[in-house]
């Protein structure tokens, strides 16, 4: 493996930066909402994104039964109407292995790029089931699972292979140069993070993520110079004295400062501040980034975004009391980032969050995420519109 050490910056780049130097800003919300129209699927992960003529993209794992199983696709809904209404749900992707969390982002070219990963996650669970199973006058039954429950993931994993679900994992966006007409096949884009690339001032598009199917599992960057329709390798973040990368660094998500700083932040179980955020920066478009430090805050995973007028705005889930979601912002590109603002709170436990954030025309702001709540049993998609006090 090449040697972290290549990718550190100066060591005025690595010098920690202080956590909460900012005041306490307050959001206030105008409103929020189950906007998902399906209850008999759970709704995970999602991306928003605004497009350039106002229109909303929203795109998630879909047509699932719980957190974990071999169901999920990645569907989509867009609103023209600044999230009011919210149209019926589509497909995107559908492949034969489970589909999982999916961003969303509109390039300056006007293609629509939806990123997802492929998993096999469920397997652990349905083969404690397969070996508890047996064949009955009335089909396969096993102790570990409803019969009915059962049945259908039996016949989910054999649509293929053992062989053939192997050559699904993988990384992917999918691209639409026509509005969301029509998409390309996967695209292998080597890493992959919740909420998906971001495009930068000189057009590229950077994806901080991981390689998830990777001996190493590095963390870092790929970048695409042609619209998102191949991918490269740029550069591995490296990895905090004393942690473990593979294992225990997830879900990065990057934005491009005012002064053209590059800042990702990572979700982290280290044991050094495990359940918070660490970030990294680069000065030199993403080629070399400095070592993680942490923020001081407790949450994850973030989504970042630069607003109009410079600031940045991170918003993360909480999965502990109160259960709900929270942003902060920097008025320093990323120096120092504000006490937290509350926008949701009254969650029933910890399956929650990955929130995203958009910028409205008229400067109110518009989160999504995926939350458990009472009734419906089912996670639902959540949308809070707010503003900044």
């Amino acid at each position: 493996m090449t040697s972290r050490r290549h990718f550190l910056t100066t060591a005025a780049l690595a010098v920690p930066f202080i956590a909460r130097g900012a005041s306490a800003p307050v959001a206030k919300i105008l409103e929020t909402k189950v906007i998902s129209q399906q209850p008999e699927f759970y709704h995970g992960w999602p991306t928003v994104a605004r497009r350039q003529n106002g229109e909303l993209w929203l795109s998630w794992s879909g047509g699932r039964e719980s957190h974990v199983c071999p169901f999920g696709q990645v569907h989509a809904m867009t609103s023209k109407d600044n999230g009011t209404t919210w149209t019926w749900p589509r497909v995107l992707l559908d492949t034969a292995t489970d589909d999982r969390d999916s961003g969303v982002l509109e390039t300056s070219k006007g293609s629509l790029i939806v990123t997802t990963f492929t998993s096999l996650a469920y397997e652990d669970s349905f083969k404690k089931a397969a070996a508890m199973a047996e064949l009955t006058d009335k089909g396969w039954v096993s102790k570990a699972m409803p019969a009915e429950r059962y049945a259908k993931w039996k016949a989910a994993h054999e649509r293929l292979s053992d062989e053939e679900r192997k050559a699904e994992l993988g990384e992917w966006v999918i691209r639409s140069t026509d509005g969301g007409k029509s998409w390309s096949t996967r695209i292998p884009t080597i890493v992959n993070s919740p909420h998906g690339p971001i495009q930068l001032k000189d057009g590229r598009l950077l994806y901080a993520g991981k390689q998830l199917w990777t001996q190493d599992k590095k963390i870092g960057v790929a970048e695409s110079k042609d619209d998102g329709q191949t991918w490269q390798w740029l550069a591995e973040i490296p990895t905090r004295k004393g942690d473990t990368a593979s294992n225990s660094y997830h879900e990065l998500h990057a934005v491009e400062a005012a002064d053209g700083t590059l800042i990702a932040q990572i979700r982290n179980h280290n044991t050094a501040n495990k359940g918070e955020t660490l970030q990294t920066e680069s000065k030199d478009g993403g080629k070399t980034w400095s070592e993680p430090h942490s923020i001081g805050v407790w949450g994850l995973p973030s989504h970042l975004l630069r607003l109009r007028d410079g600031r940045l705005l991170m918003t993360y889930g909480h999965r502990r009391k109160p259960f709900g979601n929270q942003a902060r912002v920097s008025t320093d590109n990323g120096q120092t980032w504000s006490e937290p603002m509350i926008l949701s709170g009254d969650g029933i436990g910890g399956d929650l969050g990955y929130p995203s954030t958009v910028e409205l025309a008229d400067g109110t702001l518009l989160s999504v995420w995926y939350e458990t709540m009472k009734d419906p049993k089912l996670a639902v998609l959540r949308q809070a519109t707010w503003r900044i006090e």
